[in-house]
């Protein structure tokens, strides 16, 4: 572990971690360095490193370091100076000066003047490599980054590339033969790496405790919350509540997880207080403790979802509970009071990883090679939708992009986008994820700014903090929630209020809708596939819904499941378990594999798998960095079927299964959350229709239709939906009566809201005296008056000179 540091001199320092505190002053040491400064720009103060140089170790650095550009210039005085440096600030013995042999030109001056420096300063000798790739195949790869990040191309980079290929890992005895006049840096290179005993299994992460009054455990609070929530949602705890209660309770307290869930339970209730729509969702959705919170707002015991499949006794790594927020302000405000509770250093985001894929992976290859802009173009447009792998071989889709096959860079280039594809091509921030420690998260991970102002990230992705321990709570934004829980007040502000909780699951007209494919403006099921498969599968009860909202997408639709189902459904097609073990893990879906738990227990039941090693395929499954970790683990389970017999058949068809689940596989849980909305959506289509329109137009953009269509479906359903007008409408999308919508000025493409609400407040002070008082009251800027005429909002104010709007 270590880092390449850069200080306010430009000296670019390379230090390695010695000990779990040098770990901790590291990550500090970059942290207040990243969120003082704009982003890449970030330098550390020599006064900051000695500060935090205890359990570090400092190296002199290769030909980007301060003390080898001296070396190139032959000046000992300033090659001295920073071994000075180094000494002051780091202890005696954790200073070491680097030699590098690359075959150059010049290097063996450098070399023997860097052995008499060291040797008069009494510090050891290191031999390194600088390596900048693995194999020495690679190097291509490292000029290809180079032009990147010079902006040019490898015609034009000339000696700013690599001078050879041996800048790449070196074994043993390669580096024993290149140093054999010089044997001690080889001797000081292996006391080295014996002395550095820190690993990031010793990460000393811990989750923060939640407050409890003095004499109560945590365990015992969560325990009260527990059955007081179950006594609300289920009127009464039977025995069978009672006994699947106490055995998450159990569970949870032997693995100590009790801090988790109490901190998000108050996060709920915090977003409830301040009157924030909030739903859990994910594997949480299996669990009736959840439920009882109110974390989550699907029956478990109900719904028959399986509680191991989000907490089991060999589970590695933190429970996962998923927060569904209204997007927008209110679900910002909940982040910021995790940052505030846990202020300062105590919250962050997670990171996200882009890779390097098809589109990007060719485009910026591409570059390197000085192909044209069409060539890149066309390239991608072959890919269709989304940027999913390869439908034709890679040399065919370049040349059907105008390469012809004898082009002298064709082989490069595929040899290039072979070798970037699947690498980190920056760093990105997670749609929601915050990951919280009891201490300050700057000393288990650096911290940055993130783009969005009031934001900090940490460097880690949600795979890495899971790997390493580190718990993560996602708040999720969507549209759909922000649109509900609007139409929920417009409905309370009418007198018609709906309890979304309340809402009867076995309403015939919205089963109705929901089978004549009503489902514009739908959440989850209004899409084109959805709308023509909702009348085959006709929904009648609410596990429908659930396996609607899962059967339309890429996972089983690539693994051609989605027509087996209907057809099954339909009674066309016999219904086939693939293995007669499987029938209780199938039934429910007819003997298809619509759902990420059914994969995980037929790797248990056909191939004797753990929980374990269930959990490992899941992770797989999810894993999108690279394609490795999943084919390991199929590998894994093919062995593991052959071991028990299985039919080919049957093992080519869960084969099958698991690669299309890799592209999205959807879990049972989600697939549940997601049908509680698409119902609720429906619902208020079908009851509460012209405060849902409202509701919709007021969250744009959002799902698949423009507000002219959403306004079209409205007036197709009995709603009169009155126009824009500066006199009578308000920002926002307003209710009239039972069957008449104002729109809003909001609706109004080019009509900024902040002129929207200052027309608002304008007229709310004293009504208008015509056009000319209009436009000196409210000061609009030309293009936003005209867009209000063309749109006959000014109709309303009486007078005739239009040119003044012009």
């Amino acid at each position: 572990m270590g880092c390449e540091l850069t200080l306010n001199d430009e000296t670019v320092l390379p230090v390695l971690v010695e000990t779990r505190t040098g770990y901790q002053n590291l990550c500090r040491l970059l942290s207040r360095a990243k969120l003082r400064a704009p982003k890449n720009q970030s330098r550390v103060g020599w006064e900051e490193l000695a500060e935090h140089s205890q359990g570090l170790v400092a190296l002199t650095g290769d030909e980007e370091g301060a003390f080898h550009q001296a070396l190139v210039r032959n000046d000992r005085d300033s090659a001295q100076t920073v071994l000075n440096r180094l000494m002051e600030v780091f202890e005696p013995d954790s200073v070491f000066v680097e030699v590098q042999r690359h075959r150059v030109r010049g290097e063996e001056r450098i070399i023997k003047l860097a052995v008499t420096l060291a040797h008069h300063a009494g510090l050891p000798l290191l031999a390194t490599n600088g390596v900048r790739y693995a194999r020495a195949a690679r190097r291509p790869l490292l000029d290809a980054f180079t032009c990147l990040r010079l902006h040019t191309h490898l015609d034009a980079a000339g000696d700013a590339l690599a001078r050879n290929g041996e800048a790449h890992l070196k074994s043993p005895q390669q580096m024993a033969v290149l140093f054999a006049d010089l044997p001690e840096t080889i001797t000081n290179t292996v006391r080295l790496a014996d002395r550095l005993e820190f690993s990031l299994e010793n990460l000393g992460y811990a989750f923060p405790e939640f407050p409890v009054d003095p004499g109560e455990t945590m365990l015992g609070r969560l325990r009260e919350e527990t059955y007081r929530g179950a006594l609300e949602r289920y009127g009464k705890v039977t025995n069978r509540i009672r006994r699947q209660l106490e055995h998450e309770l159990d569970l949870i307290g032997r693995l100590g997880f009790e801090g988790y869930f109490l901190i998000v339970w108050d996060m709920v209730r915090f977003a409830r207080e301040e009157d924030i729509l909030v739903q859990g969702r994910g594997s949480a959705a299996n669990s009736a403790v959840c439920y009882s919170l109110g974390i989550t707002a699907v029956d478990p015991i109900g719904g028959k979802l399986l509680f191991e499949r989000f907490l089991s006794e060999g589970r590695q790594g933190w429970p996962d509970i998923d927060l569904d927020l209204p997007s927008g302000e209110r679900r910002e405000r909940v982040i910021q009071e995790v940052y505030r509770r846990f202020a300062p250093t105590g919250a962050g985001m997670t990171a996200n990883v882009i890779t390097y894929r098809g589109k990007s992976a060719f485009r910026e290859m591409a570059k390197v090679l000085n192909f044209t802009d069409d060539v890149m173009g066309r390239f991608s447009d072959l890919f269709g939708y989304g940027d999913f792998p390869h439908t034709i071989e890679l040399t065919e889709q370049i040349t059907k992009a105008g390469v012809p096959k004898n082009h002298p860079r064709l082989r490069p280039l595929v040899g290039l986008y072979q070798m970037v594809y699947g690498l980190p091509r920056h760093l990105g921030q997670h749609s929601g994820g915050m990951v919280i420690c009891s201490q300050g998260l700057d000393s288990i991970v650096p911290l940055e700014n993130a783009a969005m102002p009031g934001r900090r990230v940490v460097q880690w992705d949600k795979d890495d903090c899971e790997d390493l321990g580190i718990i993560k709570v996602d708040f999720l934004g969507l549209g759909m929630m922000a649109c509900i829980q609007d139409t929920l007040t417009l409905c309370s502000e009418r007198g018609r209020p709906v309890d979304l909780a309340k809402i009867p699951q076995d309403d015939s007209p919205t089963y109705e809708a929901m089978q004549k494919a009503d489902t514009i403006g739908v959440f989850q099921i209004e899409s084109r596939a959805q709308q023509a498969t909702l009348p085959r599968l006709k929904p009648k009860c609410f596990y429908d819904v659930a396996v609607s909202v899962a059967i339309i997408r890429p996972g089983p639709i690539a693994g051609n499941l989605t027509h087996p189902y209907l057809n099954r459904r339909d009674g066309k097609e016999p219904i086939d378990y693939i293995d007669p073990r499987l029938e209780p893990v199938l039934k429910r879906t007819l003997g298809i594999p619509l759902f990420q738990e059914q994969v995980l227990k037929i790797a248990m039941v056909l191939a004797d798998f753990s929980g374990s090693e269930a959990e490992e395929l899941r992770r797989a499954m999810g894993f999108n960095r690279n394609d490795e970790r999943l084919r390991r683990v199929a590998s894994k389970l093919h062995a593991a079927m052959e071991c028990k017999n299985v039919a080919k058949e049957a093992q080519e068809k869960v084969l099958e299964a698991i690669q299309s689940f890799a592209l999205y596989g959807f879990p049972e849980s989600h697939a549940v959350s997601f049908a509680l909305l698409a119902y609720a959506s429906t619902w208020l289509k079908v009851h509460r229709a012209v405060e849902f329109y409202a509701g919709l137009l007021n969250n744009q953009p959002m799902g698949f239709y423009s507000p002219a269509t959403l306004i079209k479906d409205a007036k197709r359903h009995g709603i009169r939906v009155r126009p824009v007008c500066v006199n009578a409408s308000g920002a926002d999308c307003q209710v009239e009566d039972d069957a008449t919508l104002r729109l809003g000025l909001c609706t109004l493409k080019g009509l900024s809201a902040i002129s929207a609400e200052r027309i608002v407040a304008e007229r709310g002070q004293a009504p208008w005296q015509g056009l000319d008082d209009f436009l000196l009251r409210t000061q609009l800027p030309k293009d936003e008056r005209r867009v209000l005429a063309q749109a006959g909002s000014l109709n309303s104010l009486s007078e005739h000179r239009r040119d003044a709007l012009w």
